[in-house]
């Protein structure tokens, strides 16, 4: 796909949840290839210091367990030290899982620890990090997903949280917005990440995605990622408290 320079992001601390895998792994080489200095976060110890070691010397991994405010606290905080005084440019929310869960096997605890996870973990990192943004100029991105319009069956838990997540951008984006400071949300369609591919992308999917997408390509990470520079970049200033669907019209259509 075709590569865009931004060269504010060159030199600037970036912080990633869920950058392990996924969309997260194409976001922490999206930004390190833009020269950006990305700290990313994961409960995936192997995984995440796999890619690390892969782009050695450009990121900075730490195993955390992003349902725990304690660890959430712990790990910002190093970052902050390990900045000393340099100002924060860019959170992005993106960890997250999507159980398929029927309403009636939907226990309290489940919904819970969900909650903790996709959207609590959100908050923390946000209320953590927000005296460290940029002022002005930073930017917070949280992600959300096409399931908020779609609303699948089995996945309560999951859209509630993305719901959530919106909430969370527009009221951060006029608490922090004196200050200069961006929060907007990206909400991706169905996107062929390793996992989705092998579990549950079969030819009755494919159906759906041709049939619900404008444009029938199949959505890859590195092109979320792509929207992910552009919201933490000056190329978005005029941008807050808003969601862009990433979706290839899945939506719309």
């Amino acid at each position: 796909m075709p590569s865009v320079a931004y060269s504010d992001l060159q030199g600037a601390p970036v912080l990633i949840t869920g950058g392990a895998q996924g969309i997260g792994e194409a976001m922490v080489r999206a930004f390190a290839a833009q020269g950006a200095r990305v700290f990313f976060g994961d409960i995936d110890a192997a995984r995440g210091e796999a890619l690390a070691s892969a782009l050695a010397g450009q990121v900075c991994f730490q195993a955390v367990d992003l349902r725990e405010e304690k660890a959430v606290c712990g790990w910002i905080a190093g970052v902050v030290e390990a900045l000393e005084g340099t100002p924060v440019r860019a959170l992005v929310n993106n960890a997250a899982r999507d159980p398929r869960l029927p309403l009636a096997d939907c226990t309290a605890d489940a919904w819970d620890d969900l909650m903790a996870l996709n959207l609590r973990a959100y908050f923390l990192t946000a209320r953590e990090i927000a005296p460290h943004l940029a002022s002005p100029g930073g930017s917070i991105i949280n992600f959300s997903s096409c399931t908020f319009y779609l609303a699948p069956a089995h996945m309560t838990a999951y859209v509630a949280t993305k719901a959530g997540a919106q909430g969370l951008t527009r009221a951060l984006a006029r608490e922090l917005g004196p200050r200069g400071i961006r929060v907007n949300t990206i909400s991706p369609g169905w996107v062929m990440t390793e996992r989705q591919v092998r579990d549950l992308v079969d030819d009755e999917a494919r159906a759906f995605i041709d049939d619900r997408q404008c444009v029938p390509d199949l959505l890859q990470p590195e092109e979320i990622a792509a929207v992910a520079l552009f919201l933490a970049s000056g190329a978005s200033r005029a941008i807050t408290g808003q969601e862009l669907l990433a979706d290839r019209g899945m939506c719309f259509s």
